[in-house]
């Protein structure tokens, strides 16, 4: 596991702006588009994070930006909240509806096998990153992150909403 740096301004106004930002997307786009991935390495651990702007472990993701497609979102997403670098493709899982939490949202979900570390770019936005075993998860996963690590681990069908 890695610590993190003390907080900067915008970790600390980033809890004030999410949820600006959020609301103005529901009003102006008709569907949103994300990627989240669930990175297995040699060992069997998965990559984890948690932002600095909700609570719980998530796995590593993000909004899919105009123009991109879903493989070059994951890739930018993964490698801007935690460091990892794509070295070859991710392979889809699953995509979920999230509308419960977020009207006309879609979430893809890659397992992400191929990669190497380097540093992570983003800009105040993940408190902390890490890597667990399977029977070493922490216990304040998301709601959909656990929902997505059991069906994974314990090869269920995938719940088509988030």
């Amino acid at each position: 596991m890695t610590s993190s740096p003390p907080r900067s301004w915008r970790e600390r106004i980033e809890p004030f702006t999410r949820p600006a930002f959020q609301m103005l997307a529901r009003m102006t786009r008709g569907m949103t588009l994300g990627v989240r991935g669930l990175a297995v390495d040699g060992d069997g651990r998965i990559l984890l994070l948690r932002h600095t702007y909700l609570p719980d472990w998530w796995l590593p993701g993000g909004g899919v930006d105009r123009g991109e497609s879903l493989h070059e979102a994951l890739a930018r997403e993964m490698r801007e909240e935690t460091g990892l670098v794509l070295t070859g493709p991710a392979t889809l899982l699953s995509i979920h509806s999230n509308e419960a939490h977020f009207r006309g949202d879609h979430v893809a979900v890659y397992l992400v096998r191929d990669f190497t570390t380097g540093p992570a770019s983003q800009h105040g936005e993940i408190a902390e990153t890490g890597w667990f075993a399977p029977d070493a998860l922490p216990a304040n996963l998301s709601r959909g992150t656990r929902a997505r690590l059991t069906e994974y681990l314990d090869r269920v069908p995938a719940d088509l909403r988030w």
